[in-house]
């Protein structure tokens, strides 16, 4: 899922690039708040689509201290046993007792590579449909999960479609039962389809917004006309709108078969036990013929330079090579070529093409499926520079690599960032399971992983030299570019009228006794674990940092939150705690920003900084014999950062850049107007920089800004991991105890929101667009507000996940009108927002915003029942325990306490809360918070005809 965490900052690669299509709304809605509440608000788990993002980390500086302690690393799969159902069905099982919880995972071999041209799409389709119901359970599958308090979804990939969620241990029979029936049962009916196609359709017509988008798809038919990884993971609206019920089917009972399948299990679980469970319900599912789906031969040849000129605000490109299949030996070094040209501060790329301004942004990877696959290089130029200088300039560096080879300082450093990427995304149990399906329906070996690594431990200088000259050869590349054909950089005109028509009559809620019909029954409880506290640390300077050792794995989290956010911005000098955060790791008093970098980098640790509303988030993960070094680095920079003119500037120009990207981002703009109209204009949280406020700053004003702001007792840190809280808390007083200032933190005035007196409709129009985004809502709580815990009761009835509350029901399942509809209370330190977000065709965002208004107004005039709030308190407490099983979840709830000033054992406190809501609390609070006939409307998206 991606998370709004507005003091949070984290990355993780995996090891194949899946571009992923699933159920839910994902990173179309997902941009900050203004504030984030401490414990998340339970939603459906959604995946990163289109394409995963790879962080650029600025990284830095070697340490004389001793390592602390760590356990050797072990492989991935040394407890992990595979076993055969006699329908052939592949189980792949992994005891991990860490936290009483389990996630479980069911793996089709069947993506856009099983598909033809003409149903392009419908493998995406099909994962659509398995949640619309089974002969017995004629129930949207979302509300069976989200009553179980899972975090759940799936997505569709080139190789595999798969279908995943996790849970309380006592509740792992139940999924087994949920995934077995609809994996034989699914019901796919004409009605049923017709209303799904409208809802992918939408997902899709989501993706068209982004240029960027648009370039990959173009430049993927060019370079592979001849393979199916040549089309689109997610279809096309033209094929989506001709699939038939009879199609559809057809390729559920073709490809949805146990011996086309692998389950993957992991967690807090008997294995005995477990696989009595598997037979019991799928052992009993027939094997069945796999008709594979095979494209008529074709001879194209493949188109080696295009350019769109479409709507847009900068430049992109995007450059591909043909790259062999997942198996193929070349694999580890082609990694590590990729490594040594684009990964990190210090790859040659990103030295000689980032940081001399040629380009905004440049990522690479090899993406290497099961048939097949390519090496990328995509990047963001300015509009006005040269894109034949950029092409020129890469092709420089990897001439260079081609000829000269690379260093050995450099092979170890790219050997260590893979080795630590493995280590850090196998932390918690959901990773651990993606990693061992994707391996096995991708390359046919679960243990996959660790004879990659143990193959990247044997790549030499002249491997990397070898499939540098084998692959990136230049009569094998496609290029693309793209350039824009109407450029601004101001917001979006907005058009702002007055009440909406509400004369839609919304459908019954779904009746959550009629769910308990269709719920398996549920394992005894026998967990007895209850949830660690961190142990509070505080430094003389004021600095507090908690800590929570735990040693399921030899890696570290740090987290962190200084107050020097977004808020403290000037209307003439707005953008300037972004960009002092973005260059806080530019260079100190005794390091360049590469030597940062490379010291960081060479063990495969990260730092990372970056402003929101309410505070600077900062990230870091390492192996834990590293955290000296992390900790060292965090204390020179917030120390000592130098802020060096060269840098500035180029980090300006990115901002520049990033501000067109967003004010050509319906999303982007739609919450830039939804907090300018709630808030009044003296108010902090309206403040946005512009082109011309971001022109104006200087690098002294970074020096100022950070002097006043960076101050440890602003700073509050949350380190979880494998590491000793005596050894850690002496390395905290050497590398920040003597972090000192005679500054004084600044104190803002916050005006108090009012409600406007009747529905603000504001129209922002961007064309060019084809799908709409609309938020509705307005002003709301604050954390410490004693109605939270019934708010976000109430949430989770309304708008928790779009596959089983009342929005989603009525809006996306009932009408067809949107891929996804969330709400939200947006609680901070300060008073934040109720909001109700949504994407849809521009033709239809009318009626779904009146019928939504229609249903809040039908909620607040009856109320919830206590069914519905006995399920959503069940839901969210389920759902708390299964999150904090991440180390990543426990350090971002643990910092989120203690920056809103809760008790530190709210971490443990907070089921029992929820527990105790009442019906009438939930109700009050409807009553109170959602007002229908004073609700702020934006829609932002292409004009109106």
């Amino acid at each position: 899922m991606l998370k709004i965490r507005d003091f949070w900052v984290s990355w993780r690669r995996y090891r194949f690039g899946m571009l992923l299509f699933g159920v839910c709304l994902s990173a179309i809605l997902a941009s900050p708040q203004v504030a984030m509440s401490t414990q998340p608000i339970p939603t459906v788990t959604t995946e990163s689509a289109p394409g995963a993002e790879v962080a650029k980390q600025p990284l830095a500086r070697p340490s004389k201290s001793p390592t602390l302690p760590t356990k050797k690393p072990t492989t991935l799969t040394a407890t992990v046993k595979k076993t055969v159902l006699g329908n052939g069905m592949t189980v792949l099982t992994k005891e991990v007792r860490n936290a009483p919880v389990v996630t479980v995972q069911v793996w089709y071999k069947i993506g856009s590579r099983n598909e033809a041209p003409g149903v392009n799409g419908i493998a995406h389709q099909l994962e659509h449909m398995l949640f619309k119901g089974t002969k017995d359970r004629p129930i949207q599958f979302g509300r069976l999960f989200s009553a179980l308090g899972s975090s759940f979804n799936a997505f569709t990939s080139y190789d595999q479609t798969a279908y995943y969620g996790t849970v309380e241990k006592n509740k792992l029979s139940s999924l087994l039962v949920l995934e077995a029936d609809r994996m034989q049962n699914s019901t796919i009916d004409t009605e049923k389809l017709t209303g799904e196609k409208r809802v992918v359709i939408s997902e899709l017509q989501g993706y068209e917004n982004s240029p960027s988008y648009r370039l990959d798809r173009a430049v993927k038919r060019a370079a592979f006309p001849n393979t199916p990884y040549g089309l689109t993971v997610g279809g096309t609206k033209a094929d989506v709108e001709k699939f038939t019920v009879e199609q559809v089917r057809s390729y559920y009972d073709s490809y949805y078969a146990p011996n086309n399948a692998t389950l993957v299990v992991v967690g807090d679980f008997d294995t005995a036990k477990l696989m009595a469970k598997v037979e019991e319900t799928f052992g009993k599912v027939p094997r069945r013929e796999i008709k594979v789906t095979k494209s008529p031969p074709t001879n194209i040849k493949p188109t080696r330079r295009l350019t769109l000129k479409e709507p847009g605000t900068t430049q992109l490109t995007n450059q591909v090579y043909p790259l062999p299949d997942a198996n193929h030996p070349d694999v580890p070094a082609i990694d590590v070529m990729n490594y040594v040209l684009t990964e990190g501060r210090s790859s040659r790329m990103y030295q000689s093409i980032v940081e001399t301004g040629i380009a905004t942004s440049l990522d690479g990877g090899a993406i290497n499926l099961a048939a097949g696959g390519w090496y990328e290089i995509s990047s963001i130029v300015e509009v006005g520079k040269s894109l034949p200088k950029l092409e020129a300039a890469i092709e420089k560096e990897i001439k260079l690599l081609q000829t000269k080879g690379a260093t050995a300082g450099e092979i170890a450093r790219a050997k260590a960032q893979l080795k630590a990427a493995y280590l850090l995304s196998n932390r918690d149990i959901n990773s651990q399971a993606r990693q061992l399906g994707n391996d096995q329906t991708t390359t046919g070996d679960y243990q996959f992983t660790d004879k990659y690594l143990a193959g990247v431990e044997r790549v030499t200088l002249a491997d990397v030299q070898r499939v540098a000259k084998k692959y990136l050869q230049p009569n094998l590349k496609t290029i693309g570019f793209f350039e824009p054909t109407q450029i601004t950089d101001k917001a979006a005109a907005a058009a702002t009228g007055g009440k909406t028509a509400d004369n839609f009559a919304p459908g019954a809620p779904v009746d959550p006794s009629e769910l308990a019909k269709y719920l398996p029954p549920l394992d005894p409880d026998t967990s007895s674990q209850t949830q660690a506290l961190p142990q509070e640390v505080q430094l003389k300077n004021g600095l507090r940092v908690f800590l929570l050792p735990d040693s399921s794995t030899p890696t570290v989290t740090l987290s962190g939150s200084i107050q020097a956010g977004t808020e403290y911005d000037s209307p003439n000098k707005a953008g300037l705690a972004s960009l002092t955060a973005a260059n806080i790791m530019s260079g100190t008093q005794t390091q360049t920003a590469l030597t940062i970098a490379k010291t960081l980098e060479s063990r495969g640790a990260g730092l990372a900084f970056g402003a929101s509303r309410e505070g600077v988030g900062l990230g870091g993960n390492a192996l834990s014999k590293d955290l000296p070094i992390l900790l060292q680095t965090l204390g020179d920079v917030v120390q000592n950062a130098n802020f060096p003119q060269p840098k500035f500037e180029l980090s300006r120009q990115r901002a520049l850049t990033s501000l067109k990207l967003e004010l050509d981002s319906p999303n982007s703009v739609a919450r830039r107007k939804f907090q300018q109209t709630i808030y009044p204009k003296d108010h902090p949280f309206t403040i946005f920089p512009t082109a011309e406020t971001l022109s104006a700053l200087t690098a002294a004003d970074l020096q100022t800004f950070y002097r006043q702001h960076y101050l440890p007792s602003n700073t509050i840190l949350a380190i979880v991991g494998d590491f000793k809280v005596a050894e850690v808390t002496a390395l905290l007083e050497s590398t920040l105890g003597k972090w000192s200032t005679t500054a004084e933190s600044v104190k803002l005035k916050y005006p108090i929101p009012q409600l406007p007196t009747q529905q603000v409709l504001v129209n922002p129009a961007l064309p060019g667009k084809t799908q709409a985004i609309t938020l509705l809502g307005n002003k709301a709580i604050d954390r410490k507000d004693p109605r939270y815990y019934s708010a976000l009761v109430l949430n989770q009835i309304l708008g928790g996940d779009t596959l089983s509350s009342r929005l989603g029901t009525e809006i996306r399942d009932r009408l067809g009108l949107t891929y996804g509809i969330y709400s939200s209370f947006a609680a901070g330190k300060r008073q934040g927002t109720f909001i109700i977000s949504m994407q849809t065709a521009p033709e239809d965002a009318q009626k779904a915003t009146q019928s939504t208004i229609a249903l809040l107004k039908d909620l607040q005039t009856k109320g919830v029942t206590a069914a519905e709030v006995a399920n959503s308190k069940r839901s969210i407490a389920s759902n708390y325990t299964v999150e904090l099983a991440s180390p990543d979840e426990i350090a971002g709830a643990t910092l989120g306490n203690a920056i809103y000033g809760l008790n530190p054992n709210e971490i443990s406190e907070f089921p029992k809360k929820i527990q105790a809501v009442t019906l009438e609390q939930v109700n009050q609070v409807a009553k109170e918070l959602i007002q229908p006939d004073r609700l702020v409307v934006v829609t932002a998206g292409p004009p109106k005809k």
